[in-house]
């Protein structure tokens, strides 16, 4: 008889071998070089996880960064950029192109560079000599200085703010031909050379002022940062409070609290907490914003213990905005948020002085609770070698049921648990929904598919029109399922990833919509 194990039928081709090893051992499917770059800059930061490092994560970027075209590489940082809302892979992506097409490099520029803080990333990477080279060259240099000139005065200002390198550092390095007398004062008072103060954008007139007189002057119109550290009032911290930005009150809310704009001078509770929980729930201003739910997430874990009961109210309000486009499934859907000890990881990685509090379990418990919020009959299934047993009230808020999955956390992984757990029960629903970062060492590990797709066909001869969703949310660069048309492999934890199931459950993207949306960007 010929060798099964070579000669395999059909169906089990359809199932897809097993081609490769995750980092915890167990079997798993490599992606492809457009999929894994895709996947890599929708959800990598550049910092240590679990089971790697920055340095390894590094390498994988620009290993898969090889193997694609110019013109993908270019269209996947602008993609990581305006749709996963990334900060440090489109950089580092830009910073690849720059050795390979610079016309491709000029078209793509302004669509990733879109603050200060992004050019100051791309040339901290360029300059680093990790893509091949240590100095802009001249398209980069040019590039850069078209920025600088371009850029509001506001948006020089902000630029100002953060080092390695600053934004002096960047235009002492690329010299750019000043646009305007006003212009040039202002570039050179951001280097601290002597300068015209009379041509000085009027905010900074107004800030050299305050910081001369501060008693008793109007708080300039500059970025936050710019004034924390002077001899600010109570009252001058209200004023920051109730005129800041949306997404700067956010992350301000413990800094306003210890500053006292929350009481009045008795101690007691300020008219300013109502001002301020007004900001933080408005939909117009939450949706100009463009915040991650899970941003939302870490404010509301970082608060205060004697944080207004207010404030965490409109946290609560503000996510179920945030996660408004979350859309309701046709038939019965089942969210699967992977709650294992490798889950632990921050969100971001581990970086010195910049760790977020927020973890992957917290992203994946996000999605599923925001999943229950619009699909009430959902069934959640946290598991990490098995299925953990949790009741959840879909009328509960977001932040209420994502708190009671993650404190499920702890465990093996074994992706293919839920999925087991569903056919015992001999149930078929038309659409699972896999959150996880894909570290799945446990449970079935021998034979040509791994146990997801092992149990996946199982449940598919219930349901032949089930679908899967595998949500991949670290950069780890392997799956627990193959490329299939009832398979949709999708990366990151921006809200850009629901518009994805809902087409995806529609029959509107097929499951290979992911690259094709980054294929079909237009970079002129």
């Amino acid at each position: 008889m010929a060798n099964k194990s070579l000669f395999a039928s059909q169906r089990g081709r359809f199932f897809g071998k097993a081609d490769a090893r995750n980092l915890a051992g167990g079997q798993a499917y490599d992606y492809d070089g457009r999929q894994k770059l895709a996947q890599l800059a929708v959800t990598g930061s550049i910092g240590n996880l679990f089971y790697q490092s920055a340095e390894m994560e590094l390498d994988q970027v620009l290993k898969a960064a090889e193997t694609v075209p110019n013109d993908f590489l270019a269209k996947t940082a602008v993609y990581a950029r305006q749709k996963g809302h990334m900060k440090d892979l489109p950089a580092l992506l830009l910073a690849v192109l720059a050795s390979r097409d610079t016309l491709l490099l000029s078209q793509a520029f302004a669509k990733v560079v879109t603050d200060g803080k992004m050019l100051r990333n791309f040339v901290q990477i360029m300059r680093s000599g990790q893509t091949g080279r240590k100095s802009l060259g001249t398209r980069p240099k040019a590039l850069v200085r078209g920025w600088l000139n371009a850029a509001t005065d506001y948006q020089l200002l902000q630029a100002s703010i953060g080092n390695d390198p600053s934004l002096a550092d960047v235009i002492k390095m690329v010299h750019p031909k000043p646009r305007d007398e006003g212009r040039e004062a202002l570039f050179a008072w951001l280097i601290g050379k002597p300068c015209d103060a009379g041509r000085l954008p009027q905010e900074v007139q107004d800030f050299l002022a305050y910081k001369a007189e501060p008693k008793g002057a109007n708080l300039p119109d500059v970025p936050f940062q710019m004034l924390t550290h002077l001899p600010l009032s109570r009252d001058d911290w209200t004023k920051l409070a109730l005129a800041g930005g949306w997404n700067m009150v956010r992350m301000n809310l413990n800094t306003f609290r210890r500053h006292g704009v929350f009481e009045d001078e008795q101690g007691r509770k300020s008219p300013e907490v109502a001002q301020v929980a007004k900001i933080l729930r408005d939909p117009q201003r939450i949706r100009k914003a463009r915040a991650f739910p899970y941003q939302l997430l870490t404010a509301y874990q970082a608060l205060a213990a004697d944080m207004p009961t207010e404030i965490r109210e409109a946290l609560h309000d503000a996510m179920e905005c945030a996660v408004g486009n979350v859309p309701s499934f046709k038939g019965q859907v089942v969210v699967c948020p992977d709650v294992s000890g490798s889950m632990s990881s921050p969100v971001t990685g581990y970086r010195k002085g910049a760790t977020t509090s927020t973890r992957c379990v917290d992203v994946a418990a996000l999605v599923s609770a925001a999943v229950l919020r619009r699909n009430r009959d959902a069934l959640v299934l946290p598991f990490e070698v098995k299925v953990r047993d949790v009741v959840l009230e879909p009328r509960d808020t977001i932040l209420t049921n994502a708190r009671k999955l993650t404190e499920q956390w702890g465990g093996g992984t074994d992706c293919s648990a839920p999925l087991q757990w569903l056919n015992e029960r001999g149930q078929a629903p038309d659409l699972v929904i896999l959150v996880s970062d894909n570290q799945s060492w446990a449970g079935v590990q021998k034979g040509a598919a791994t146990g997801v797709m092992h149990e996946w066909g199982k449940l598919k001869k219930r349901n032949p029109d089930a679908k899967l969703v595998c949500i991949d949310i670290a950069p780890y660069g392997t799956a627990q399922a193959p490329p299939r048309p009832d398979i949709l492999k999708v990366g990151g934890f921006s809200d850009a990833v629901f518009d994805q199931i809902a087409a995806f459950a529609e029959d509107r993207m097929s499951a290979d919509q992911w690259v094709g949306e980054i294929e079909a960007i237009e970079l002129s």
